[in-house]
C-alpha cells in the first residue's frame, strides 16, 4: 500500500466537499446577480448567442435520467460546445440538492419545475462577477484537465 492510497482518499473526499460547497456558494452568487441560467433550451440559446460570458457549464443528472436518450444526447452537444469554447464543465449529481441550493419551491402550485439538468454561470463584462467560489470551481475543473479528466464529476450530497 503506497503513501496515496492511504492519504489520498480522505484528501480527496475533503477536496470534493470544498468543491461542492463552493459550487453551492457559486450558484446562490450567480442567481442573486442575475447571471444564471437554468434550462437545456434555455442554456444552449445562451451559449449560441453570447458564448465568451459563460464560465460554467453544470451538467446535472440522477440515476433515473442514464436512460434518458434525448437528455445524453444535449449534454454530449453541450460538452463538445463547451470544450471548443473554453467554457469549464462539471457534471453532478443530485437534482434535489441544486433545486434546495436554488430556492425551488418543494409545493408544486401548478406550475412546471424548473429544469435543473443544465445550468450555465455568466459572467457579463460591465458588471463581473467577482467570488472565491468561481475561482476555487474554475481550478478545480483546470486542476480535473491536467489529470485528462476533461469534464470532472461532482456528487451534491442533501442536506
Amino acid at each position: 500500500m503506497t503513501l496515496e492510497e492511504v492519504v489520498g482518499c480522505n484528501i480527496t473526499d475533503k477536496k470534493m466537499d470544498t468543491v461542492s460547497q463552493a459550487l453551492e456558494e457559486l450558484l446562490v452568487a450567480a442567481q442573486r446577480q442575475d447571471c444564471l441560467t437554468v434550462g437545456v433550451y434555455e442554456s444552449a440559446k445562451l451559449m449560441n448567442v453570447d458564448p465568451d460570458c459563460v464560465v460554467l457549464c453544470v451538467l446535472a443528472t440522477d440515476e433515473e435520467d442514464q436512460d434518458d436518450i434525448a437528455l445524453q444526447i444535449h449534454f454530449t452537444l453541450l460538452q463538445a460546445f463547451c470544450c471548443d469554447n473554453d467554457i469549464n464543465i462539471l457534471r453532478v449529481s443530485g437534482l434535489r440538492r441544486l433545486a434546495q441550493v436554488l430556492g425551488e419551491p418543494t409545493t408544486v402550485d401548478n406550475s412546471e419545475p424548473r429544469d435543473f439538468h443544465c445550468i450555465i454561470v455568466t459572467n457579463p463584462q460591465c458588471q463581473p462577477l467577482k467570488c472565491q467560489a468561481l475561482m476555487d470551481v474554475g481550478n478545480y475543473c483546470e486542476e480535473s484537465r491536467c489529470k485528462n479528466q476533461w469534464i470532472p464529476y461532482l456528487s451534491l450530497e442533501e442536506r
